[in-house]
């Protein structure tokens, strides 16, 4: 058999990674670098890596997370209310696996949301299922889903994911049914999915958004407990970041 017959053959068959790799490891055979063994082995390995990038890469792409964030480029250097313990122990996500809600509170610019999106591309790289959706959002499409009799298929889409990330809670006051529908989604997935809570308002201040009592309490005894909730302080990030970008300018 050639290598444009394997290369074929690896194509039809659909092992993508194989063949994008085939030459090199066939070069390392030729060349007594690996035996037949090791060669089999390789393209395997080569094969289940470019399956796993794939998928991730698929994960990424239907969490509509914005790439760029990880945990290890969270500056610490400001006083921010979490140490790097509490950092390391969010990167295990364990509470995401147990299905453990997660609320981050704090001022505005205090790395809330960028937390918040490096969890849901880390749980994309483990394999699970990630949303990102900014309350405004939920709000806009919660409002057409009823509009349009489609309710049952946005709360579907918003059970589904085994890590659902609802950003900036508190920005404006829910209506009773807005409330009440949220409240419905986080019920469905109180069965081992997990929620994260990106928040300026503590829990006990929840009543100044959501004036139904009764569909706040619904709400708040989904997330605590046994949730886990982290409390940000200290001065806005921003400031910082702008100093560094308008530095980064003056050198070029």
């Amino acid at each position: 058999m050639t290598l444009s017959q394997i290369r074929n053959r690896l194509s039809e068959l659909g092992f993508t990674g194989m063949l994008m790799n085939c030459e090199a490891v066939l070069a390392k055979l030729q060349n007594g670098e690996v035996d037949a063994l090791e060669a089999i082995d390789e393209l395997l390995d080569r094969e289940s890596r470019y399956r796993q990038e794939r998928a991730t890469g698929t994960r990424v792409s239907r969490s509509k997370i914005r790439k760029g964030a990880s945990l290890e480029e969270y500056d610490l250097t400001l006083a921010r209310g979490i140490t790097k313990a509490e950092l390391r122990n969010l990167a295990t996500l364990d509470w995401c696996t147990q299905g453990k809600p997660l609320i981050l509170i704090g001022p505005t610019g205090i790395g809330k949301t960028y937390i918040a999106r490096s969890l849901g591309l880390l749980a994309c790289e483990k394999g699970l299922t990630s949303l990102f959706v900014t309350i405004t959002d939920f709000l806009e499409n919660q409002s057409i889903a009823r509009s349009t009799n489609t309710f049952l298929k946005f709360r579907e889409k918003l059970a589904r994911p085994d890590l659902l990330i609802l950003d900036d809670f508190g920005m404006r006051k829910f209506t009773a049914q807005e409330a009440e529908d949220l409240r419905d989604i986080l019920e469905h997935r109180s069965y081992g999915k997990s929620t994260l809570i990106t928040t300026q308002l503590p829990v006990d201040h929840w009543g100044e958004v959501i004036g139904d009592q009764i569909i706040l309490d619904g709400l708040v005894d989904r997330l605590e407990p046994p949730g886990v909730s982290i409390k940000f302080k200290g001065p806005s990030y921003r400031p910082k970041l702008k100093k560094s970008v308008d530095e980064k300018k003056e050198k070029n």
